[in-house]
Order: structure tokens, then C-alpha cells, then sequence
């Protein structure tokens, strides 16, 4: 039989109470983290191992964990995707580095653009270091772990280091691999009469390489801030435009490689000529090689027909080189070295934004393969570009919005009101942090409408697993039975508080009784008003206020009127809570009042048994002393008769116990041994750890 508890009324205080091993703590930066749970009466090991241990776990709290969620964090984060979007912006100015000298009809390179370009390239590469280091000292929810509704924050750095290495890492490092940096810096001082074409070249397959991770790495970032704090998205005009910033990138981009695309055109076309006059056209073609020395070959590209610029649909010759869709380019002299980088960018960005726009039906090539495979792709990016901005145009201005359109209409009815009210400034400003903590917790969604629509077993293990931790950090509820516990579980209440705000006031009647999930709460007492007397404490997530309503419920003569307060609480920063009214309260007081009443019968049973063993210790040990002292000094003041007579009462009493009980023994008591030899024997000890003694 199992023994029962009971639980005294002084330990009902939530800031002073010790029956209860706390397992969570909440950290300042708003997480729970576990606390080690001492057993009582442990004794510490000596192993060898403990040294090393605590030299371990020192150093590990010297590295400083951050916080996914912390502002700090979600700060740094919305800087890196403004810096991921300038860095995918600037990659495509390597392709405007290659230019075509006019007068010397070669291929050169653009010495102040490539300068500009790779110092862009790196300072934007160094933010993209910093995130590195940054995501080896953050943090992570366990997916496994749950305390009080939330995940419980990873701070093992050795953890954290292998989750990033078997994640993110490869994309992170392929995205800062400075390739195009290398190639351009690291080769551009070895003399070669080959090597604008060589770069020309290398472009094009380094900055397609990197592209991808990089556009990667942006998606994974702004996914990651909209889950954290979702500000991005919150509004319909962020939503719009970071879709048509992705239209917008994709021309810059199209733009570019059209650029480049018209460089090798002219150069395929000289190619063509230098070849067939038997020259080696690597040679000639690149500016700073035999092309300065040979005016033969300039000469021979300026007045040969074949590549001279005509209009596609103009060439009936078939001498004449088509140029196809980068006949523009070549006419506008956009590849020239004499032209200014401003005009080429803005040019190109034109281009390709209006044939992404027109999906490429003005375009008209010629027979070049890569040519009609360059047209083919602008016609599906721009398909596929066009119809999602338009479908996330629409999503935003119309689905997305639809509960930030609520929020907004609630926020001006509030003004509204709070204008035809005349509320001071202090008073709106309160309503207006309280409308947006609300909702930045829930983002809109009525929690108890979502709770209340799904089936009673799934309503029972929601509420389980968000309020039993905290109703069993009540002493009085720690023992309840399961079906009781989930009953009050679904009579909690979801409540929010924001900073610096008067839960209740000393002096006022106690309505409801709170559960803190969430922030931190400052009490103070004054003791009814007492001068000179001021009592202050704090209360933190898992912790309770509202007790007064306890003993007011089960109080069977108590009165309507609700419990005075005896505490001021105030909050310290938002707090997050469940609340148990008074009138649920009060519908489950019968309950505990049996519950309690159990448990005082089997408290008061202990204690008469403890305290007939005691006195019995006593007398045995008072009539021992004296018969030791009686036998020491001859005396005849303690008779060997007084003391059978004392043993035959016991024994007589211990005889008629169970006939009186309704239970008869035939057990025979053991033998006992003797105190002194003169003494006669001590009848049997009776059983007290029995349960009906």
C-alpha cells in the first residue's frame, strides 16, 4: 500500500517555495535552458575524470552561444541579405570587363572596371566570411526537445559545429571562392599575347558557377529572417518587391551576358577572317600582342566586307556575317572601349529587361547555335520570371494581405477610438504596443478559435503538452490525478502583457491566476499598507502569481466576493502566460476539498502513531533509569512489583488491539532479550510500522 501525501498551505507561494526541483530556467536572451537536477541526499564522486570536466565546461561557457531568435541575430541577418542582394548584383559586372579597341580591331580588357569589380567582389566577400563565423557560434533548436510549449536552445558548440558543417557549409564556401579574382589579379601580370581571350572565356563559366550557391545562400537567408521575425514579408509592398527585384536581377544578368555574347560574336567573325588569310588568330586578335606590330591584319579586318554590320533581315548576301540578336549591340558601338560603363549598363539592362518582358518574340537570330540556345533560355526565363511575379503579386496583394489588412483595419479603428476619446498620449501608446506584441506573437491567428476547431483528443495533448509543466509546478497540483489536471488544462487561457504594465495592484481583488510562460514579472508588498515596509521579488517563466485564489476555493465558508491581493505585479518585460479564472477555480474546489481531506486523515494517522511511539519510548526508558538506579543502590523505592505491573498493562494492551479491531492472532511472540537478569522478560514489541497503527 502505497503511502499518501499531503501538502501544507505555507508552501502554496510560487517565490518561496522549495518542494519543487526547478528543471528549467529562462535565460536572459528569452530561452529556456536546462538546469542540473541534484538529488537529495547525493554525495559528490571523486573520480579522476571531474578535473577535466569542469575545466571543459568552463571553457565552453566562456564561448559566448548566440541566439537564433535574439535581436542581435535577426538584426546582423536582415544586413547579410541586403548584402547577398548587392553581391549577386555586382557578379555580372565581370562580364562588361572584356571590350573591343575600335581603332586597333582587337580584343582588350577594361583595366579600371576590373579594379572596381574585384575590390566590390571581395568587400562583399568578407560579409560573407563574418556569416560564417557567425553561424559557428549560433545556436539551434533541438527539433526533440520541448519546454513549456518552446524548443529548448542548443549551446553545445561542438554540436552546433558538425549541424553547420553537414548543412550549410559547402554552400557558404563555394559562394566566397574568389574565382573570378584569382583568374583576373593572379594571371593579369603574367605576360601572354592571349590573354583578354582567355578571360573572355573564363568569365563566362566562373561567374555561371558561383551564381547558383549565391542565389542559393540568398534563399536560404531570407527564408530563414521570414521564419524568425518575418518583417520582409509582413507588408504587401516587401512581398512585391523583392519578387520584382528577382525580375529586375535576372535582366541585369540577361543584360550582361548579352554584352559578352556581342563581344564573341565580332570576335568569331574576325576569327573567321584572320583564318582564312592564314593567320593565327589568337595571336592577332588580343590586343598587346602581334596585333600592334602587324598593321596587315588591321587593315585586313577594317576593309573587309564580311563583317561589316548590317540589320538580319537586310542580308541577302551570304558573304556578309549575321550578327543576329547582337547586331544592336555592335551598331550602338556598345563594346567599344571609348564608350563610358554607365552607358553600356544602362543599355544592356534595357535589353534584357524588355525581352524578358516580351519573351524574346522580337529577337531574330541567326543559324549560330549558341545563339538560338541564348534566345531559347531568355524566352523561358522570361516566362517563368513573368508569370511569378505576376502569381506573387497577386498572392501578396490579395491572400497575404488579407490579415495584415485586419490588423490595419483594427489599428485605425483603435485610433479612431482613442481619438474620439481624447485618451492621453501615454494611454495610446500603450494600446499600440499592446496591438503590436499581439501581433508579432500570433502574426494574426486566433490561437483558441484554431484550438477549439480540432478533435477533443488533439485539444487534450495540445494542452498537455503547453500548460501540465506549469499547473504541476503548484505544490497543490503536483499529486492530482491525470483526468483533473487535463480538465483545468483546457480551462486555461492564453494572455499577453507588454512591458512595465500592473497585472494586479496591492489592495485589489484577485480574479485570476497566472501561469508564466514566458518573461518576467516583479512583486511587491507593502503589508497592507505598512510604513516603512516594502517586500520585493521576481518571478520568471514557470513560476505562478494569484495564489490568494487557493485558499478562497477551498475555503467551504467562503465568501462571494473574491481575494484581496496582498502583492503588486508588475511586468518587467512582455510576458507570455495561461490564466485560471476564478470561477473555473472555483467549479473544481469540491474536487480538491476531498482530495485535501484524504490526505489531512492520513497526515493526522501519522501522527498519532508517531506520537504513541513516542511516549512509549519514553516510559520504557524512564522505568529503565529507575530500575537501574534502584538495583545500584540497594534501594527499595523501585519494587520488581511496580515494574511487572507496568509490563502487564503494555502486554495486556498490545493483547486486546486486535480483538477490539474485529482480528484475532495466533502469532507467538519471539522471544526478547532481557534488560537485567533479575528482570523478567519483556512482553513483544507490537508492529507500528503497520498501517493501522
Amino acid at each position: 500500500m502505497t503511502e499518501k501525501k499531503f501538502v501544507r498551505f505555507e508552501d502554496w507561494r510560487s517565490d518561496s517555495s522549495t518542494s519543487i526541483i526547478e528543471k528549467y530556467d529562462l535565460s536572459t536572451d528569452g530561452f529556456f535552458k536546462r538546469k542540473v537536477i541534484k538529488k537529495p541526499g547525493a554525495t559528490p564522486t571523486n573520480n579522476k575524470s571531474d578535473g577535466k570536466e569542469s575545466t571543459n565546461k568552463k571553457c565552453c561557457t566562456k564561448i559566448k552561444v548566440l541566439d537564433p531568435q535574439g535581436p542581435l541575430l535577426q538584426k546582423w541577418n536582415k544586413i547579410f541579405v541586403i548584402i547577398c542582394v548587392m553581391a549577386i548584383s555586382v557578379d555580372p559586372l565581370f562580364l562588361y570587363i572584356p571590350v573591343i579597341n575600335e581603332e586597333k580591331k582587337c580584343l582588350s580588357l577594361d583595366k579600371r572596371l576590373e579594379i572596381v569589380a574585384c575590390a566590390l567582389r571581395t568587400f562583399f566577400d568578407l560579409f560573407y566570411i563574418i556569416r560564417i563565423l557567425f553561424q559557428f557560434r549560433t545556436g539551434f533548436i533541438a527539433p526533440s526537445s520541448r519546454v513549456f510549449g518552446r524548443g529548448e536552445l542548443i549551446h553545445d558548440t561542438k554540436a552546433i559545429v558538425i549541424r553547420y558543417l553537414c548543412s550549410d557549409f559547402i554552400i557558404d564556401i563555394l559562394s566566397i571562392i574568389p574565382l573570378p579574382q584569382m583568374y583576373i589579379l593572379a594571371i593579369l601580370p603574367i605576360p601572354s599575347s592571349t590573354f583578354p581571350y582567355k578571360v573572355k572565356n573564363m568569365l563566362k563559366f566562373t561567374i555561371l558557377a558561383q551564381y547558383v550557391p549565391r542565389l542559393l545562400r540568398l534563399y536560404l537567408l531570407f527564408k530563414e529572417v521570414t521564419s524568425t521575425c518575418g518583417i520582409l514579408t509582413e507588408t504587401a509592398w516587401a512581398g512585391a518587391a523583392y519578387n520584382l527585384f528577382l525580375y529586375m536581377l535576372a535582366s541585369h544578368v540577361v543584360g550582361a551576358f548579352w554584352y559578352l555574347f556581342s563581344i564573341e560574336a565580332e570576335v568569331r567573325c574576325w576569327h573567321k577572317v584572320v583564318k582564312f588569310h592564314n593567320y593565327s588568330s589568337y595571336v592577332y586578335l588580343s590586343c598587346g600582342g602581334m596585333a600592334n606590330n602587324n598593321p596587315q591584319v588591321q587593315l585586313l579586318l577594317s576593309k573587309d566586307n564580311y563583317c561589316q554590320l548590317e540589320n538580319p533581315d537586310d542580308i541577302k548576301d551570304q558573304n556578309v556575317f549575321n550578327f543576329g540578336i547582337y547586331t544592336q549591340a555592335l551598331m550602338a558601338h556598345i563594346v567599344g572601349s571609348s564608350t563610358d560603363f554607365p552607358q553600356k549598363f544602362f543599355f544592356c539592362f534595357w535589353w534584357g529587361f524588355r525581352n524578358l518582358s516580351s519573351l524574346g518574340q522580337n529577337l531574330l537570330c541567326s543559324t549560330y547555335i549558341g545563339e538560338n540556345i541564348f534566345a531559347i533560355l531568355i524566352a523561358i526565363f522570361g516566362l517563368v520570371l513573368f508569370s511569378s511575379l505576376i502569381g506573387n503579386m497577386q498572392k501578396y496583394l490579395q491572400s497575404t494581405t488579407v490579415r495584415v489588412e485586419e490588423m490595419r483595419i483594427k489599428r485605425r479603428d483603435a485610433e479612431r477610438w482613442m481619438s474620439h476619446r481624447m485618451l492621453p498620449d501615454c494611454i495610446r501608446e500603450r494600446i499600440r504596443r499592446y496591438l503590436q506584441y499581439k501581433w508579432q506573437q500570433n502574426r494574426g491567428v486566433e490561437e483558441e478559435a484554431l484550438i477549439r476547431n480540432l478533435p477533443k483528443d488533439l485539444r487534450r495533448d495540445i494542452r498537455r503538452h503547453l500548460c501540465l509543466k506549469l499547473l504541476t509546478r503548484v505544490p497543490m497540483f503536483e499529486n492530482m490525478n491525470k483526468q483533473l489536471l487535463d480538465a483545468m488544462c483546457d480551462r486555461l487561457k492564453p494572455v499577453l502583457y507588454t512591458e512595465k504594465s500592473y497585472i494586479v495592484c496591492e489592495g485589489d481583488p484577485v480574479d485570476e491566476m497566472l501561469f508564466i510562460m514566458r518573461g518576467n514579472l516583479r512583486t511587491a508588498t507593502t503589508n497592507g499598507g505598512r510604513t516603512g515596509f516594502f517586500n520585493s521579488s521576481e518571478l520568471r517563466a514557470g513560476d505562478f502569481c494569484g495564489e490568494e485564489l487557493l485558499t478562497w476555493a477551498l475555503d467551504p465558508n467562503c465568501t462571494p466576493s473574491l481575494p484581496i491581493s496582498t502583492r503588486t505585479v508588475e511586468t518587467i518585460s512582455e510576458v507570455e502566460a495561461f490564466a485560471l479564472m476564478a470561477d473555473d477555480l472555483k467549479f473544481y474546489s469540491l474536487q480538491w476539498k476531498t482530495w485535501a481531506a484524504c490526505f489531512i486523515q492520513a497526515a493526522w494517522r501519522r501522527y498519532r502513531k508517531k506520537k504513541a511511539e513516542r511516549v512509549l519510548r519514553e516510559a520504557e526508558e524512564v522505568q529503565s533509569f529507575g530500575m537501574e538506579d534502584g538495583y545500584s543502590n540497594n534501594s527499595s523505592s523501585s519494587s520488581p512489583s511496580f515494574v511487572a505491573t507496568v509490563y502487564a498493562q503494555k502486554f495486556a494492551a498490545n493483547a486486546l488491539r486486535p480483538i477490539r479491531s474485529g482480528k484475532r492472532t495466533n502469532k507467538v511472540p519471539p522471544p526478547t532479550q532481557r534488560l537485567l537478569p533479575l528482570l523478567p522478560q519483556k512482553p513483544a514489541e507490537p508492529d507500528f510500522t503497520s498501517q493501522k497503527h
